[in-house]
């Protein structure tokens, strides 16, 4: 029989967690929906939709009257709230705390500092960083890699923030090259605003690569958590395959594989279960 071991840290952060709870005790008591998807993971998406949760978009959003929405763990702009006080809509609010933190930190930052770049290390689009721009009436200037310092002004003084779930060694690197390239009378601060629980997963979810023969990580395509954290795990274990379900293990792979030690962790946006069918798929195919 295949020894199989599911990493017990990885799955659903507490920001996640908070929000399918929120979204299963509201929908007991009735119609919900949710304000773009709740998690980076379709096939708990589905699992919700199941449930009766209504996934809609923010064009949907802003024709609703008189409903109750969700707002998701990732945290919304002020645009997103003042759409609910006018059309009379009642927030569930999941917004993380961490994600809020931050929030209040740029929100601050912005109005004490109107004339200061605020640059936001982040996926442009994403769903937490929509929501940390609005904080600066979207001024702030959203780079995904050391390609995008070129939009900065190097002559300005700078404010740095990083979106929750990013790289922290590759946030380091632009720490590194902004600190070497703004004119020496000007100012550069940066924030430390990486979610710890997100920064601890990624020694032990490595560490956990590393002792395995074979690792199978299991998450949304579309999750930038998930991109990161499988990144980690391929460069620990260069025997690390990304999937986003048991479906994608074929009988001829797990035949291959039986006879090793096989790890299986995923994403702060994947669920338990998820990774579970995973296991349970290997151990019975004979």
């Amino acid at each position: 029989m295949p020894n199989v071991n599911i990493h017990t840290d990885s799955g659903f952060c507490f920001g996640v967690v908070t929000a399918i709870h929120k979204a299963e005790e509201e929908l007991k008591k009735g119609e919900l929906y949710c304000l773009g998807d709740i998690v980076h993971n379709s096939r708990e998406v589905k699992r919700l939709e199941h449930l009766g949760l209504k996934t809609i978009t923010y064009k949907q959003y802003q024709q609703l009257h008189n409903v109750k929405v969700l707002f998701r763990a990732h945290g919304e702009p002020p645009s997103t709230y003042r759409t609910a006080q006018n059309n009379n809509i009642n927030i569930i609010d999941a917004s993380c705390p961490v994600v809020l933190n931050l929030q209040k930190k740029i929100r601050q930052t912005y109005q004490d500092n109107p004339h200061a770049q605020i640059v936001i290390y982040g996926k442009k689009g994403h769903a937490e960083v929509v929501g940390l721009q609005g904080q600066t009436d979207n001024t702030a200037i959203v780079v995904e890699n050391i390609q995008d310092l070129e939009k900065i002004n190097f002559a300005q003084d700078i404010y740095l923030f990083s979106q929750t779930t990013k790289s922290v060694d590759d946030y380091a690197d632009l720490v590194d090259i902004i600190q070497k390239k703004i004119k020496p009378e000007y100012s550069f601060q940066w924030f430390d605003t990486i979610c710890k629980q997100v920064r601890n997963r990624v020694k032990q979810i490595r560490q956990f690569a590393a002792e395995q023969d074979i690792l199978i990580f299991v998450g949304g395509r579309n999750s930038s958590n998930g991109k990161v954290l499988y990144e980690h795990c391929k460069n620990a274990n260069p025997n690390t395959i990304f999937i986003e379900d048991a479906n994608e293990l074929t009988t001829e792979y797990i035949r291959q594989i039986k006879d090793k030690k096989i790890g299986i962790c995923g994403a702060t946006s994947t669920p338990l279960w998820l990774m579970e069918q995973c296991a349970d798929k290997i151990l019975k195919t004979q």
